[in-house]
């Protein structure tokens, strides 16, 4: 009775769902995956039943499968979706990897079993037989790590298939319960979905898994993580082992860009490729070629490795595609030719490339030429000279600096240009120029002397212009020469705060001496600001970033004197773009100069920093009479940490632990971090061995107390070791060789005594 109860509801929604899909709707999966590129671009609307295979609640993603077909929907988040729901979709098709649905409305109108899993191999997956079905796949974990999504715990997973990679996310659970699964043949169920280039290019697949449940293991791994015995670092190649059966392929298309011995670009229509290559004969760009190479997914970009090049000598130019500065930092154009116009801001000749700083509607990028690899930098032409505020037509490959993800913002890019003919000037700059006074004033002077005997009267004119017309350039030639040095500052080492108040005073002084200073982000400002109660209305221009929150405002007091000129505009756009150019160089700088000697987690020195400090103390000169010390550590069952309380725990131990062994060491003395749970301590100024173990005791036992992370209590210890110098080696590896082997010595002594890490 039940049964034909549901079967005559079904009916009559089936009834009433049709009375409501209008003429031309698509309302069934195979008809939607039917439609051309084109015919999906137009976004027709769509209204189908389908089950609910994979939805995070926390996301907009919904995949769901009718018999042998499945589909990507964009929904909304935190919606009351199961997988097993039966549901009406009502959206409009798009045009994207395959055509997939963005969904306007979704009822649930009832409950029901899963459809039967499909066992699909890695060719399977990489062929995009399964798109969006549930499959089920056999692999081993290679890695497990803790994630969230949204609001929601979960884990990343990446599996070795027999034939390659892909990787897993599974929403809920926590890593802890797949520790022992490294390594181990596992059997996973989920929707097969895929990773993208901002082409929308496969470079990856991606498994969606709703729960842990969903994962088997069919054979545990023979030795586990932890009972694995220590490999020397220098001897961990011997475990390398590679059986790489990815077939070579191969692509045709107009050479846009050719690198000898390094890579070059092909592009047919609105598709292009980077190849790697070691060919380094004769090719010429604008002929067809056939390159062959192995693909491979570099930073969420698709490129062929091992290229080998066939040119066919005929030519097909490719005409470059004009965009905007939000186009071309879109990611869509990655590999394409490329052309645009933009203000030029500086340029640069550098030892492996020459430089152009361009401006395109808000959008900063630069355009790069490669120098070829000749042995004589004298043999490389001139730089090609563009004045700096002129506009130029530029155009190159368009490449990605940070990879290309369609699911992210604009990311930074530059153009590669082929030669410098890639970079025309289609508009000089103002007329109002240095050169261009004097010379004007040279023709009047000569025309003064000319008609001087015309009398008295017109001679007082003219001198009276003539100093008018002199004091203009002088001006403007005192601006050039201001903002001449500050763009030379901003690539120098003087200080960012002198720099900006230089700018502020440059506007100041090209708006006739009105009050003009910079505010800041962090609230400090920097200037030339009005007398006490006399600030009026204010021009306030945002200083915009290249990302994120604007880095502060370009602030003018016009005040009881000031006339507003014709340039004010441009003038204040000189100065917030000075200004944005000076404060992200800086902060680029800044941050480069930091990573390259802090480890990031506990910000203290690296190992490359500690390395240098040692090549620098043996250098110095009468170092050779003067010892000084190095204490290696070794913080003892570190391990224990992670798996008994997470990475978060074991981050947080590495920085409690750092900042006390910081405080033990005396000034001038030098803490890094190697890697893992080794530290090491320098320490330039000794006397004898003694000086150096009573630093080394200190570093021990700044470990007695214990350690309270986030609720858990834990005693931890630590193995040290040291080495003096000259005593024990005068290079630098021979005397990390000499405390690391002390180090371990010291471990090996007192390890029936060590719990460290053991709860409390």
């Amino acid at each position: 009775m039940k049964r034909s109860i549901a079967v005559l509801m079904a009916v009559l929604g089936l009834a009433n769902v049709a009375l409501a899909i209008e003429p031309g709707t698509l309302t069934t999966l195979h008809a939607i995956h039917s439609l051309t590129k084109a015919q999906a671009a137009a976004a027709p609307s769509a209204a189908f039943e389908a089950t609910v295979t994979y939805y995070d609640t926390s996301d907009v993603d919904l995949f769901v499968q009718e018999g042998g077909e499945a589909i990507y929907v964009e929904t909304k988040a935190h919606q009351d979706l199961r997988p097993g729901d039966r549901v009406l979709i009502h959206g409009k098709v798009r045009n994207s990897f395959r055509p997939d649905v963005e969904g306007s409305s979704i009822e649930v109108l009832g409950h029901g079993a899963l459809p039967a899993a499909v066992k699909a191999t890695f060719a399977d997956l990489v062929s995009v037989k399964y798109d969006c079905v549930l499959v089920t796949v056999r692999g081993t974990i290679r890695s497990a790590d803790s994630v969230r999504y949204g609001n929601l715990p979960g884990i990343d997973l990446k599996l070795l298939m027999d034939g390659g990679y892909i990787d897993a996310t599974v929403l809920g659970g926590e890593v802890s319960q797949l520790k022992d699964m490294l390594d181990a043949e596992v059997e996973v169920t989920g929707v097969a979905s895929g990773i993208f280039d901002s082409k929308m290019q496969l470079t990856g697949i991606l498994l969606e898994v709703t729960k842990l449940d969903n994962l088997k293991i069919l054979k545990r791994a023979a030795v586990t993580p932890d009972s694995l015995p220590v490999t020397p670092m220098d001897q961990v190649l011997p475990a390398y082992d590679v059986r790489d059966l990815t077939r070579r392929v191969k692509v045709e298309g107009t050479i846009t860009y050719y690198q000898p011995g390094s890579a070059l670009v092909l592009q047919n229509g609105e598709q292009s490729l980077w190849i790697a290559t070691q060919f380094e004969g004769p090719l010429r760009i604008g002929n067809l070629a056939d390159a062959s190479g192995f693909p491979q997914s570099n930073g969420d970009l698709l490129t062929l490795t091992r290229g080998e090049i066939k040119e066919s000598g005929v030519a097909a130019p490719i005409t470059p595609l004009p965009v905007s500065g939000s186009q071309l930092t879109s990611g869509v154009n990655a590999f394409n030719l490329v052309s645009i116009d933009g203000q030029v801001l500086m340029a640069a000749r550098e030892a492996a490339q020459d430089e152009y700083i361009l401006e395109s509607n808000g959008t900063l990028f630069s355009a790069i030429y490669r120098h070829p690899n000749i042995s004589d930098p004298v043999a490389l032409p001139p730089m090609k000279t563009v004045p700096t505020g002129s506009v130029a037509r530029v155009t190159g490959i368009c490449m990605l600096q940070y990879g290309s993800d369609p699911f992210r913002g604009p990311v930074a890019v530059e153009l590669l240009l082929r030669s410098f003919d890639d970079v025309q000037v289609v508009a000089q700059p103002s007329l109002l120029s240095v050169r261009n006074l004097v010379a004007v004033v040279i023709g009047l002077l000569a025309v003064v002397v000319g008609v001087g005997v015309r009398g008295r009267t017109l001679d007082r004119k003219v001198r009276a212009q003539t100093a008018a017309l002199a004091a203009r350039i002088e001006a403007e030639a005192v601006l050039e020469r201001r903002r001449s040095r500050i763009l030379e500052d901003i690539n120098g080492t003087r200080p960012l705060n002198e720099i900006i108040q230089d700018i502020a005073g440059l506007v100041s002084f090209t708006l006739n001496g009105a009050p003009c200073w910079c505010e800041l982000a962090d609230g400090v400002r920097l200037g030339k600001f009005p007398a006490e109660g006399s600030l009026g209305e204010e021009l306030r221009v945002e200083i915009p970033a290249r990302s994120g929150p604007p880095l502060g405002h370009l602030v003018v007091a016009p005040g009881t004197f000031y006339t507003a000129s014709a340039n004010e505009s441009e003038v204040l756009s000189m100065g917030v773009r000075l200004l944005a150019l000076a404060i992200e160089t800086r902060r680029l700088y800044s941050d480069l100069v930091h990573r390259s000697e802090f480890d990031l987690l506990t910000d203290i020195h690296n190992r490359f920093s500690l390395e240098r400090r040692i090549d620098a103390l043996i250098v110095e000169p009468g170092r050779k009479t003067v010892t000084f010390g190095l204490i290696f550590i070794d913080l003892d069952n570190f391990k224990l940490v992670n798996d008994m309380h997470g990475h978060r725990v074991g981050d947080l131990y590495l920085q409690e632990a750092a900042m006390r062994m910081k405080r033990q060491l005396r000034a001038g003395d030098l803490l890094a971090r190697l890697g893992g749970d080794e530290f090491a301590a320098l320490a330039p100024s000794v006397h004898s061995r003694s000086d150096v173990e009573d630093v080394a005791r200190r570093l021990e036992r700044c470990f007695d107390d214990p350690f309270v992370l986030e609720g858990n209590a834990m005693r931890g210890s630590a193995s040290v070791g040291i080495a003096l110098y000259p005593e024990d080696g005068t290079t630098r590896d021979t005397l990390l060789s000499v405390a690391d082997a002390a180090m371990y010595e010291a471990k090996n002594a007192r390890r029936p005594a060590q719990t460290p890490a053991d709860p409390e």
